[in-house]
């Protein structure tokens, strides 16, 4: 009987290893066109415990799953350290093109300017992970500055002491509403002619698809090496052209590179 009982325990399938807890996201920056696929895509396809945005008004409209942090509550971290934002992954959205609707006013629209303090406003409330979307004008971008920190800003968040932190180099063309005067309106057409002679691979990308890379980014950085990493334009264009696992195995093996 032993033998028999020994037998057919082994036939059986090994238990699946136990999942990874799900972890809790805050996103800065959830309004204008990324911002809102980013956190579309974080409610949706990240599989997060929770996912909340930073507001400094009330929502005219509510999302399912979608938890709000008022814009005042970032402020107590920074005086009080013991206090936690309920989030163990951040991200930072900021972007070229800003424009409004009546959902969007409602969100925290950083600057870039305020990356210094939002990033230490999350590191002492507790984020583990962030992720900072960049913008840049496509064909501008120096190379020095594609895969390395671009600004003393960035050195000081580097600083921080996440255990993880990724910039995200994305390519946004500014749309004609953000133009105001007759030079900035010239300025936009010259650029828009220049993306004839940008290769394909440093082109935006569609706001959605960039918002599934960064969440992409974001559910594979726990198995990841701690540091600070800087994701050049042309990994986000290499990643975008595969299907969601080629694009999740693209991603895994930039992180695990020394």
């Amino acid at each position: 009987m032993d033998l028999i009982t020994h037998a057919l325990r082994a036939a059986q399938p090994p238990r699946p290893a136990a999942l990874r807890p799900l972890e809790r996201a805050l996103v800065v920056g959830a309004g204008g066109r990324l911002g809102s696929a980013l956190l579309a895509e974080a409610l949706v396809g990240g599989r997060f415990q929770r996912v909340a945005a930073v507001v400094s008004g009330p929502l005219t409209s509510a999302l399912r799953g979608l938890a709000t942090l008022p814009a005042a509550a970032l402020q107590t971290p920074l005086q009080a350290p013991v206090q936690t934002l309920g989030a163990e992954v951040g991200f930072i959205v900021f972007e070229r093109e800003r424009h409004s609707n009546g959902r969007d006013d409602a969100f925290l629209q950083p600057d870039v300017g305020d990356l210094p303090i939002l990033a230490r406003a999350l590191h002492a409330g507790g984020v583990r992970r962030l992720l900072v979307v960049l913008p840049h004008a496509p064909a501008l971008l120096p190379q020095a500055l594609k895969a390395g920190l671009a600004s003393l800003d960035e050195g000081a968040v580097a600083a921080l002491g996440f255990e993880h932190l990724v910039f995200v180099r994305a390519a946004q063309a500014a749309g004609a509403g953000t133009l105001g005067s007759a030079l900035e309106r010239f300025a936009g057409w010259w650029l828009s002619q220049l993306r004839w002679m940008v290769p394909a691979r440093e082109q935006p990308l569609r706001a959605v698809k960039l918002a599934a890379l960064v969440v992409l980014l974001a559910r594979a950085l726990p198995q990841a090496r701690p540091g600070t990493r800087v994701v050049p334009p042309e990994l986000l264009w290499q990643a975008a052209v595969l299907s969601p696992e080629g694009a999740d195995a693209t991603l895994a093996a930039w992180l695990a590179q020394p």
